[in-house]
């Protein structure tokens, strides 16, 4: 689909990439000539994860928890002195887990909203005042979640992804004077090792409610979160593009 090197010279860090989506998307960025840095929590998941991507091309890790600010402050500082710029931060560190709105804990929604939104927002807000302004470029995609009509069975992190939707807007707006694009990716569901925190009986006859009755893919998620973050995409910002099958507009996930 995309030219072999048209993320030639490009730097870029995608949080929670030691798995799942954001694995797929490093390693597409690797293969399209990129030189990435994943970021993650786990250190023996990054390793392993950067074992592997490294057949693809050059790959770095960074140990951090991106709820905390003075870790992304390092970690920024990191990439400035090995690779002296960053043109693209590709937002896909989060989780969340399925429960009614009425049993989640004070300490399971701020887990959620901490993550999902403010971790978010401290990673944009650094990587933008260390590289993205004052280099005047840079793409940022958000990976959020298909809660186009509510999130029904997951009230914490339908919460924290529209606060990321309308952040996306609102910084496309803001930053569109420092020729800083941003947009968000809104998937559904996919089949990845995130559906591992999922019970079973939840996740059975899923493909049902979706229009095109099957489960996503995650290098189908990566291609447009590489689409949007590549030259091609440079009069697109602020948008919010869902992959997910037409679900949104016809079945309900989970049964209430």
């Amino acid at each position: 689909m995309f030219a072999p090197q048209l993320f030639q010279n490009k730097i870029a860090l995608v949080t929670g990439g030691g798995s799942g989506i954001g694995k797929a998307i490093a390693c597409q960025l690797l293969q399209y000539g990129a030189t990435v840095y994943i970021a993650g929590r786990k250190i023996e998941k990054l390793s392993a994860a950067q074992t592997e991507l490294s057949q693809y091309g050059l790959c770095y890790t960074l140990c951090l928890d991106i709820r905390q600010p003075e870790m992304l402050t390092e970690a920024a500082q990191t990439i400035k002195t090995q690779s002296g710029r960053l043109d693209i931060l590709v937002n896909n560190a989060g989780g969340q887990f399925p429960a009614a709105a009425e049993t989640i804990s004070t300490n399971g929604w701020n887990a959620v909203i901490n993550t999902n939104l403010n971790g978010t927002f401290y990673a944009t807000r650094e990587m933008a005042n260390t590289f993205f302004i004052p280099q005047k470029s840079g793409a940022i995609v958000n990976i959020i979640a298909n809660m186009f009509r509510g999130f029904p069975g997951m009230a914490h992190t339908g919460a924290a992804r529209a606060g990321v939707d309308n952040l996306t807007k609102t910084l496309a707006v803001e930053w569109s004077r420092f020729n800083v694009r941003i947009n968000a990716v809104a998937p559904g569901i996919i089949f990845s090792s995130g559906l591992e925190n999922y019970p079973p009986e939840l996740l059975q006859n899923i493909e049902s409610k979706i229009p095109l009755k099957r489960l996503g893919t995650m290098d189908e998620v990566a291609q447009l979160s590489l689409f949007l973050a590549s030259d091609m995409a440079t009069f697109i910002t602020g948008e919010t593009v869902y992959i997910d099958g037409g679900q949104r507009l016809w079945g309900d996930v989970w049964e209430m």
